[in-house]
């Protein structure tokens, strides 16, 4: 019997390890976390979260409901932006005789409070205790009406979206304009390309001039929403206010497009 040389048992037990090696290697699964990676793999995308805000939060321009006092009626308009208070301001306040120093005096650190505190939680001015419980009324007032169409306005927000800048709505100061009785600036809500509010921020006021801006302004608001422009008649007896009024609110319609 011819006996196996020992080199070649040596050979042949050293080539069945390398194969024995080389199958096991080829048989292990590519289950290391790793090797996505090496070989190019992505990790799976985190989803994005999208801002929080818009539409839902409340912005716009506001006129509270006038609140009556003992001295005169108060009115305040608010500007909310984010829902914020970014601008209060009183477009109705008592005046003639001793109220005319107390508004003047009043109303700007009420417009100041109420854009600090940001709500109609504020303090009344001292000297103006009517004036004050007046203004945080009408502040109320137009908050909540703020808050409502901040409701209604989130499930409106795509269709309006879609309508475009030229359908929007826009309130627009205009000039104050001059007059030989005092100043008169008209302030314009257009929407939809329509006049749909108009109000005069300034008139002229003291002695007889009250009596004539109580009756000449609303007339000339109303018309000017009816006419949808600034080409409306002057109230009669009150042609200078009337003809300030046209002026201003010409500018402001200039700075709407027209």
């Amino acid at each position: 019997m011819r006996k196996s040389h020992p080199v070649r048992r040596a050979v042949l037990a050293g080539a069945a390890t390398v194969s024995g090696i080389v199958l096991l290697l080829s048989l292990k699964p590519a289950s290391d976390p790793g090797s996505a990676s090496a070989a190019g793999g992505a990790a799976p995308p985190v989803a994005a979260q999208s801002p929080q805000g818009g539409r839902g939060a409340g912005s716009g321009t506001v006129t509270g409901d006038a609140a009556r006092t003992q001295y005169g009626p108060v009115q305040v308009r608010v500007t909310v932006s984010g829902g914020k208070i970014t601008r209060a301001e009183a477009v109705q306040a008592p005046k003639g005789g001793q109220s005319d120093q107390v508004t003047a005096d009043a109303v700007p650190k009420l417009n100041q409070a109420a854009v600090a505190a940001g709500n109609a939680d504020i303090d009344a001015v001292s000297g103006a205790t009517y004036t004050s419980a007046g203004y945080a009324k009408s502040l109320q007032s137009a908050l909540d009406k703020a808050a409502a169409a901040a409701g209604s306005n989130a499930g409106a927000g795509a269709a309006e979206e879609g309508a475009g800048a030229g359908q929007g709505t826009q309130v627009l100061t205009g000039d104050a304009a001059q007059t030989q009785y005092g100043p008169v600036q008209v302030r314009v809500t257009v929407s939809g390309g329509r006049i749909t509010d108009v109000e005069a921020l300034q008139a002229p006021k003291g002695g007889r001039s009250d009596q004539v801006t109580a009756d000449a302004v609303p007339k000339l608001n109303r018309a000017a929403v009816a006419a949808g422009n600034a080409d409306i008649d002057a109230v009669s007896g009150a042609t200078y206010t009337s003809a300030g009024y046209t002026q201003s609110l010409q500018s402001a319609l200039d700075r709407a497009g027209g």
